[in-house]
C-alpha cells in the first residue's frame, strides 16, 4: 500500500468513526486538542498524522488504537474486507461502550485463537442500525450478518435487554448466536437474556478462560479454523 494509500484509509477510518459518534468536524477538534482544518486535512487523506494526533483521535473518537490501525492492516490485504464505505463481512459484532472492555474481549478472542472479522459499536442503537442496515450502515446487505454477537447489557441509547429482543424477534437476526456480557451473575438479568433467547453468558471482564468455555456450547470450531484479517470500523 502506498503512502497516499494509508493516509486515505486512515482518514476513511477517521470519518466513519465520527459520523457513527454522530459529531462535527469542528466537535471532533474540539475533544482531540486539534484545528478543523487539520481534522479536514486528516479526513481527505492530504495531512501526514503524527504519533500524537492518532492518540488523541484515537481518545476522541472513543476507539482503541487497535481499531484504527486494523483498518490499515486489512486494506493491505486484497483478500480481506472492502474499505469501510463498503459492503464489507463482518463475522463478529461486539456490542460495548467500555473502550477497556473491548480490548479485552479482542484479546480474549486472539487468546483462543479466534481471527476472524470483528466489527464494534459503541450503543444499542448503532448495533440495531448495523444488524438492520440502516442509518450510516445503509451500505451493507442483509446477507452479510454477522455469524456470532457479544452483547453488553449496559449499553447507552437502547439497552443490551432490549438489543436482545430485537434480535431474537426478527426471522432475519434470529439465528444468530449471541452472547450476553454481563457485570455480575445476577439471576434477573441472565434470566431475562435466556428468556429473550441468548445462548449464552459471559460476566465480564472478558478473558480465556469465561470465553473458552461457552465457545463449546456454541459450536464455533468453525471461528478457530477459518483465517480472515481483524476488521473494524
Amino acid at each position: 500500500m502506498g503512502k497516499s494509500d494509508v493516509k486515505k484509509q486512515f482518514g476513511a477510518a477517521v470519518r466513519f468513526h465520527r459520523d457513527q459518534l454522530d459529531i462535527s468536524q469542528e466537535e471532533l477538534a474540539g475533544r482531540a486538542g486539534l484545528h478543523r482544518t487539520y481534522i479536514s486535512d486528516v479526513e481527505r487523506g492530504a495531512r501526514n498524522v503524527s504519533l500524537e494526533s492518532i492518540h488523541r483521535l484515537a481518545d476522541a473518537l472513543e476507539v482503541p488504537l487497535s481499531i484504527l490501525f486494523s483498518r490499515l492492516e486489512a486494506s493491505s490485504d486484497k483478500s480481506s474486507a472492502p474499505s469501510a464505505l463498503s459492503d464489507e463481512l463482518v463475522d463478529i459484532l461486539i456490542i460495548e461502550d467500555s473502550s477497556e472492555d473491548v480490548d479485552l474481549t479482542i484479546k480474549a478472542l486472539k487468546d483462543v485463537r479466534i481471527t476472524n472479522r470483528i466489527h464494534v459499536v459503541r450503543d444499542g442503537a448503532a448495533a440495531l442500525d448495523f444488524l438492520f442496515c440502516r442509518g450510516v450502515y445503509r451500505h451493507r446487505t442483509h446477507r452479510n450478518r454477522p455469524q456470532m454477537i457479544l452483547l453488553d447489557l449496559g449499553l447507552p441509547k437502547i439497552d443490551g435487554l432490549e438489543v436482545l429482543r430485537q434480535i431474537k424477534a426478527d426471522p432475519r437476526t434470529r439465528a444468530i448466536s449471541v452472547i450476553v456480557l454481563t457485570v455480575s451473575n445476577r439471576d434477573r438479568d441472565i434470566a431475562a437474556s435466556q428468556r429473550l433467547g441468548a445462548e449464552a453468558y459471559i460476566v465480564k471482564p472478558v478473558d480465556f478462560q469465561n470465553l473458552s468455555g461457552v465457545t463449546p456450547q456454541l459450536s464455533l470450531q468453525w471461528a478457530l479454523l477459518k483465517k480472515a484479517p481483524l476488521v473494524n470500523v
